[in-house]
């Protein structure tokens, strides 16, 4: 995956601090996370992840919306199995709390799955998931920090981001991700 360019990054601490959550060991960036605050019809078009996140720059921010938008949680990899996911996860239902907010409403990848995508649809990986016969970081992080798995979404992912470099795929051309959400109540 690119790293965030500058002006993305000014741009999310311009327009939405607060869902700006970082955290750091000896001085450095061990672990992030953004988001924008979107109104919840909003929040359920999944259709197009970079729409959704306006290209990384969360310009769409609803401030009087009522779904935080978790665009992402990035660990620095020698620092995964610190349960840092979790600790921004945390910070993300205390941002919730804070501003009175329905739900967290966050996509993500199916890193793993590219390892067996010949062979198995997404939905039946994602169930897997669930059961925990099989593991795969992003969707068991979400469940273990107790965010439930509710839909695959397909072309969340172009197939050229979601085949090779990260080591992703999908069955066809589906490019499907997991929507992860807590649709009409609190997840926490």
């Amino acid at each position: 995956m690119a790293t965030w360019k500058r002006e993305q990054i000014e741009s999310r601490l311009r327009v939405f601090p607060e869902g700006q959550v970082a955290g750091g060991i000896d001085g450095r960036v061990a672990a992030s996370g953004r988001g924008p605050i979107a109104d919840g019809d909003y929040a359920s078009d999944w259709d197009d992840r970079r729409r959704v996140s306006d290209g990384g720059r969360i310009r769409n921010h609803h401030p009087r919306g009522d779904t935080l938008h978790g665009i992402e949680i990035v660990v620095r990899p020698g620092l995964r199995g610190l349960n840092l996911a979790r600790r921004i996860d945390e910070a993300r239902k205390q941002l919730c709390k804070d501003k009175n907010l329905r739900t967290i409403v966050i996509g993500g990848r199916i890193p793993g799955y590219g390892e067996h995508a010949d062979t198995t649809r997404a939905g039946e990986s994602v169930d897997r998931v669930r059961r925990k016969v099989l593991f795969d970081p992003v969707p068991t992080t979400r469940l273990a920090n107790g965010i439930p798995l509710k839909a695959l979404i397909p072309n969340y992912w172009r197939e050229s981001e979601v085949r090779g470099r990260m080591h992703s795929g999908c069955h066809g051309s589906s490019g499907a991700s997991p929507v992860t959400r807590a649709a009409g109540r609190r997840p926490f």
